[in-house]
């Protein structure tokens, strides 16, 4: 097969909500970019993630004309909260400051983008096989790949994207001593099953077997996470127990349906500095990963999005490189901000329960902290502030 080569201002990597936030943005400024995704346009619109969309995501949307992303394939109105040892817990959210704040699953809000993006004419190309990053350091880098059709096309660009997540092609390409890698691990994991049924409760329950979570993930759709030690596997947890365990965190019945899908996800954080080399620019979870718990990675990878996406409209139709120059601090900022309140959020909920991982003290501790934010107004209100949106 021959080779085909192209040019363009930006190549970005992966057609995930980060990818196809700042494609969007770009297209809208007159900016060309290529969209680059290694699958196929079916399987990337049903990948199940993260629903929540915090305050400071619905009105960027807004800010950016582009209301309607959010729309479709509504989520029914429920009551949520939190449970411990089978008690609902007294929570009222402040949702004065956050009431822009949304569930919308990601699989919808990845094909509108994508809509959006091709009814304006953007270049989206899925299938791109062994895509490969080369000359990040110089002048015009240029973008790699296998088409569906088996021949070679090399695009040629000013500037490179890196969306495709913590185990893409993008950061790999970035030379291992030219970043700083910060983690933290915690010691257990979570189960995350996808059911075919409605969440109700929707929450997170807190017991001695360990933290329970049901999540709404369209009408008929939800998302359950339990807790679990770190070598767990999907072959431990039959349907039968995923339900009794259910059932027994949130200490109230549960509605059972089919389950599509189940995953051990370990929960940590990781942030990788700097977030960018040369002209390769990384956003999402290629930079950085938080805990579930804390339903921020998809609101960091919007908020890496715009960044980029203001910094690279300055460098091409202004000159002004003091954007682009700054993108890594300006983003780094704003995601330890998001770390900071995940790893609260997570040590608080998980040391609640299950006192073998931490102990009986920090249960207790951890117990207060949540009876004070329930009982006290303004801890109520700063905690769902947070729930609502870190801003």
């Amino acid at each position: 097969m021959g080779e085909t080569r192209e040019n363009t201002a930006v190549v970005i990597v992966g057609a995930g909500v980060a990818g196809l936030t700042l494609g969007n943005f770009l297209l809208r400024s007159g900016i060309e970019c290529v969209i680059l995704e290694k699958h196929g346009r079916e399987y990337v619109e049903r990948r199940q993630r993260a629903g929540a969309i915090d305050s400071r995501g619905v009105r960027m949307f807004r800010a950016w004309g582009l209301d309607g992303v959010l729309e479709g394939d509504p989520i029914p109105k429920v009551g949520n909260g939190y449970w411990i040892d089978g008690k609902k817990l007294p929570l009222e959210y402040g949702w004065d400051d956050n009431r822009d704040s949304i569930f919308c699953p990601q699989q919808v809000l990845v094909r509108n983008l994508t809509d959006v993006f091709l009814r304006a004419g953007g270049d989206l190309r899925f299938e791109a096989a062994d895509v490969s990053l080369e000359d990040i350091d110089g002048a015009r880098p240029r973008a790699s790949y296998r088409d569906s059709a088996g021949s070679t096309r090399v695009v040629d660009c000013d500037f490179i994207a890196g969306c495709d997540g913590y185990h893409g092609v993008s950061r790999a390409s970035i030379p291992a001593d030219a970043l700083t890698r910060y983690a933290h691990d915690y010691g257990y994991s979570w189960l995350s099953v996808l059911a075919q049924v409605p969440a109700e409760p929707v929450g997170i329950a807190i017991s001695s077997r360990g933290l329970a979570g049901m999540i709404p993930r369209g009408p008929n759709a939800s998302r359950l996470y339990l807790q679990c030690p770190v070598d767990d596997t999907p072959a431990q947890w039959p349907e039968g127990r995923v339900w009794e365990e259910m059932e027994a965190r949130f200490g109230a019945s549960v509605p059972t349906g089919r389950i599509i899908d189940k995953r051990i996800v370990p929960l940590r954080c990781v942030v990788f500095s700097p977030m960018s080399h040369g002209r390769l620019y990384l956003l999402g979870d290629a930079a950085h990963i938080v805990p579930p718990m804390s339903a921020k990675g998809l609101n960091l990878a919007l908020h890496d999005a715009e960044v980029l996406a203001n910094a690279v409209i300055a460098r091409i139709q202004k000159d002004d490189a003091s954007l682009l120059d700054g993108y890594s601090d300006t983003c780094l900022r704003h995601i330890w901000n998001y770390q900071a309140f995940a790893a609260w959020i997570t040590e608080l909920m998980h040391n609640a329960g299950d006192a073998s991982y931490e102990g009986e003290f920090r249960k207790q501790i951890a117990r207060a902290e949540l009876e004070r934010q329930c009982t006290s107004p303004a801890a109520n209100k700063l905690f769902s502030e947070l729930i609502g949106g870190v801003n």
